[in-house]
């Protein structure tokens, strides 16, 4: 049977949303084999290859899928004719979340068995897969940069880079990459991929341990149904659970399975649901029709409970059946109907006349490959079309006595559905455990880089740097407008230095006028303060060689009064040789080694702004202002670090 192609779901007419956002309980599936990939069009070559990559999909897959119980509707492939063509599926899985993850070990499985297949698959929330696996993914990949980069191939999960590919690739593109043999380049990181292959690798055995079997007691033509179709379980089970006001008028009057109202006789019968259906059965209060048949009493636990099991059973198949009949989805058109149109669509028959030899030919695989097909896809039938074949089973002779002296085997354990608190806290504690270890590998990576940081700022930053900066700040020219910083990356201010001198020269004449007694004529100050800078030039060079009495005496006056202070123990002196062990010192000496030391005037520069700068602990201040103005950036002070 042709269906819609999932990867147009949010364009059809079936799933028009507003919100363009598909189905909450459905996961999504793409399967593109390699030789698919050159063909713009399903010409009728390509579709018979996809056909018999279908069958065999079908085949490979039957050993897990035969006695499997679906919630919903069975996993099952159709072909799309939308390019690059290939094969597409969707399941709805509902409240049971384990049919989702039994579709991804089953794609999984389709590439471990076809290594030239590239497969998707996707739900609402996207890819899941790359949420199951979040604490491993590279910071770069998200929801919005994970379209068309992430895929199936034998047997390995595959993230495109975006080294690669930097905007987001077409789905040929992203094909054609993967089949060049860049597959190495491709694959996701290792820790991606043993988080899947943990979530994955309780399968195919945690699927049959999903399923429950339960002996229930139901009305006879219930029995003959179950007994024929056991897959019509999921049904009965949806009728019963997704029941509203209108469908439970059909379950007061039970007109298809009591035919003979409450002298309907109830048969014990074994049936196979999942897990899902059963807690959704058990844990719903329900009361029993008055045209049903009575209940064996209280007192029976036993047969009390299976037959009130039962109960829920029969009116959820009445209610399922009456509606599908109401709603008249059967009987417009066979499903060879539906698939032969697929085909005509689709362009299979490539313009061919009806008659003649290349058409019948076309026509005659197409029938073979729906009788295949629609044997392995049997299940997906009956669950599209259950009324006609519920008519068809019901139509066959049966009676009580063809389920009496059976042998059934007794009910599995049930304590899982109160004992699941268990399971569920253990759950959250190994992903409480995981985001605590991802939290802390990020922490201890981020402080490390820090520490290496600044051990790298501490190593490669060279002190001398404050001394040069602040000479070279010093020695700077500097007119009235201001001390110049050497650096050329300030900023300009729109400031106007001539009007403002005028403003200042105009206020101190006014003050010169008013003030009287002033001892100073500050008219002609300015040709006073230019200098000739050749004559300072040579009067540094005269001191330098025979020095100044005036200031030699000067200095030596003012070193005499320094000595009985504390001021000259605020600085350090330069660095002197050490006296040898045999020669003596006398007192005068140390006096006058002491008063001929010199202050180091670097050494004290760069000490002083160290200290000013880490008072301030990380705030700002004058010493950072003062540096940052000179173009210094200083490491932060591990002392200050948190404070």
């Amino acid at each position: 049977m042709a269906e819609l192609d999932p990867s147009a779901a949010t364009t059809s007419s079936i799933f028009s949303q507003k919100s363009q956002r598909p189905p909450d309980d459905t996961v999504f599936f793409s399967i593109f084999p390699d030789f698919a990939l050159h063909s713009s069009t399903s010409s009728a070559a390509t579709t018979s290859e996809l056909q018999a990559l279908h069958l065999q999909i079908l085949q490979t897959l039957a050993p897990y899928t035969s006695n499997y119980i679906w919630q919903h509707e069975p996993f099952n492939l159709s072909l799309s004719s939308t390019a690059p063509p290939h094969l597409s599926g969707k399941l709805r899985f509902g409240d049971n979340l384990e049919d989702e993850w039994f579709v991804v070990f089953l794609l999984y499985e389709i590439s471990r068995n076809f290594p030239n297949l590239s497969i998707r698959v996707w739900d609402s929330d996207g890819e899941f897969l790359l949420i199951e696996a979040a604490f491993h993914l590279p910071r770069w990949l998200n929801p919005d940069t994970a379209t068309n980069r992430v895929f199936i191939r034998c047997g390995r999960l595959h993230i495109i880079p975006k080294s690669i590919f930097h905007d987001t690739p077409s789905l040929r593109d992203a094909l054609r990459l993967l089949i060049d043999g860049a597959e190495e380049k491709t694959k996701a990181p290792e820790p991606v991929q043993l988080q899947l292959e943990n979530r994955l690798k309780e399968y195919p055995l945690r699927a049959e341990n999903n399923v429950q079997r339960v002996r229930v007691r139901v009305p006879v033509s219930v029995a003959q149904v179950l007994k024929h179709e056991p897959c019509l379980i999921s049904l009965a089970v949806e009728g019963f659970y997704d029941r509203d006001i209108d469908t439970m008028k059909f379950a007061a009057k039970m007109e298809r399975f009591l035919r003979n109202g409450s002298r309907e006789e109830l048969v014990p019968v074994a049936v196979r649901m999942s897990r899902a259906m059963y807690a959704q059965l058990v844990q719903q209060a329900f009361q029993a029709p008055k045209c049903y048949p009575p209940l064996p009493p209280r007192s029976d636990v036993g047969a009390y409970l299976e037959a009130e099991l039962g109960l829920k059973i029969a009116c959820g198949l009445e209610m399922i059946y009456q509606l599908r009949k109401m709603q008249g989805m059967e009987g417009k058109g066979s499903t060879w109907e539906a698939f032969k149109k697929s085909l005509e669509k689709s362009g299979y028959f490539e313009g061919l006349l009806p008659g003649s030899n290349e058409y019948k030919r076309l026509m005659q695989n197409a029938e073979e490959y729906y009788r295949n097909s629609s044997l392995q896809a049997r299940t997906s039938e009956m669950l599209n079309a259950p009324v006609r074949r519920i008519d068809e089973i019901l139509a066959l002779p049966h009676s009580v006595d063809d389920f009496k002296n059976l042998e059934l085997p007794p009910s599995d354990d049930d304590s899982w559905l109160y004992g699941g608190e268990d399971e569920l806290n253990a759950a959250l504690h190994e992903r409480q455990k995981e985001m605590e270890d991802y939290n802390s590998k990020h922490k201890k990576k981020q402080n490390s880089k820090e520490e290496q940081a600044d051990s790298d700022n501490l190593n490669d930053y060279d002190l001398k740097n404050i001394s040069k900066s602040m000479q070279a700040f010093v020695k700077q020219m500097s007119s009235y407008q201001g001390a110049e910083v050497p650096e050329s990356s300030m900023r300009d201010v729109d400031f106007d230095v001539d009007r403002f001198m005028e403003d200042i020269n105009s206020l101190a004449r006014q003050k010169d006028s008013e003030d009287t007694g002033s001892e100073f004529d500050i008219e002609g100050s300015n040709s006073d303060m230019e200098f000739d800078e050749s004559d300072d030039e040579s009067d540094g060079e005269d001191n330098e060689v025979g020095g100044d009495p005036f200031m030699q005496s000067y200095a030596h006056v003012l070193n005499e009064e320094l000595k009985g202070t504390s001021l000259s123990k605020s600085f350090a002196r330069a660095d002197e040789q050490p006296p040898k062990k045999d020669e003596g010192t006398s007192a005068g000496a140390e006096g006058m080694e002491e008063e001929l030391a010199p202050v180091d005037v670097d050494f004290n520069l760069v000490k002083s702004l160290l200290d000013s700068f880490s008072s301030q602990q990380g705030n700002a201040g004058p010493a950072s202002n003062l540096l940052g103005l000179l173009g210094l950036n200083l490491p932060q002070d591990a002392n200050s670090k948190g404070k």
